[in-house]
């Protein structure tokens, strides 16, 4: 039989604190059947990102397992970070991986928003493919206010949860659980400037909520590891909207600001058609086509072994 095998991403709301954070991963690396990709910690968002993949079951154990840890050990109350948040598990979202399809992401993601208010009653917010109206399908609607405005909103039949009573929890506040259909990619691009509302300004301009691009939803932060500012932004398919592109535009931007862009960085796994566009769009290729990639013929070797 086939193995079907899906990707997380769940991101929880710790990244200064080493000692926790590997706690948490720790929890869910070693639930067998399972592979930790990676755990990316930003001290500045205050926020760390752990990629897993596996099959359905395994992945829902290893996902329990860690909101058992992160539940114990943030306290939303006392809590401060840069990047939006309504909660200690603040998403755990599935994409759909080797051998497995939309809809078994949308049905695991169903199964485990029940599992973690059942157990930890904690609520729960549905989105993307899961979400209940269409507004929740964007991050950013049930995000707005982040923990403390949404605290003060959640009676709210507009902001209620969608599992759990319409109130926040008092320490680990609330989840988003998502199932989508196309892969996401954390894309950040650095400004030279301490300037935020710089940031803020080109972030509104290419997220897709302000007119920009249709599949990015984009924030300006302050980056004060690196120095400067930072556009943060989420990528909803990195090969319908090249990085390129969207790199080039906001370099654009920054450059009649008057800002200079000092680099970008891709937090975490990224598909290997979306470099190849920005490798063709960058060197001009001409003529070029997948079967070039010598890991492709090796993926060929091992298919024909099977």
């Amino acid at each position: 039989m086939t193995k079907k095998y899906i990707h997380s991403y769940p991101n929880f709301c710790e990244g200064r604190r080493p000692e926790v954070i590997r706690e948490i991963v720790d929890a869910m690396a070693s639930e067998p059947g399972v592979r930790l990709v990676l755990a990316d910690s930003d001290a500045d968002f205050n926020r760390t990102n752990a990629e897993i993949i596996g099959e359905a079951e395994p992945l829902r154990r290893a996902i329990m397992a860690m909101a058992e840890r992160v539940y114990a050990l943030i306290d939303m109350e006392d809590y401060s970070g840069a990047h939006p948040h309504i909660g200690a598990l603040d998403l755990v979202p599935f994409y759909p991986l080797h051998g497995s399809s939309v809809e078994e992401c949308v049905a695991l993601a169903e199964e485990i928003g029940r599992d973690l208010h059942e157990r930890f009653g904690v609520p729960i917010y549905f989105s993307g493919e899961n979400a209940r109206s269409p507004e929740r399908r964007d991050l950013q609607f049930i995000r707005r206010g982040m923990y403390k405005g949404l605290k003060e909103v959640a009676h709210l039949p507009e902001r209620a949860p969608d599992i759990g009573p319409a109130r926040l929890h008092p320490r680990a506040g609330a989840t988003i659980v998502a199932a989508y259909a196309t892969f996401m990619v954390g894309f950040n691009v650095m400004l030279g400037t301490d300037d935020v509302a710089i940031a803020k300004k080109i972030a509104r301009m290419v997220s897709g909520t302000h007119g920009g691009f249709s599949t990015v939803r984009a924030a300006g932060m302050p980056q004060s590891q690196r120095g400067g500012t930072t556009v943060s932004m989420d990528v909803w398919d990195p090969v319908k909207t090249p990085l390129h592109r969207i790199y080039g535009v906001i370099e654009a931007e920054a450059e009649r600001l008057g800002v200079p862009v000092t680099g970008s960085v891709i937090c975490g796994t990224v598909p290997l058609d979306a470099l190849v566009d920005c490798a063709e769009y960058s060197l001009r290729l001409q003529e070029f086509d997948r079967s070039m990639i010598v890991e492709n013929q090796l993926f060929g070797l091992s298919a024909d072994a099977s």
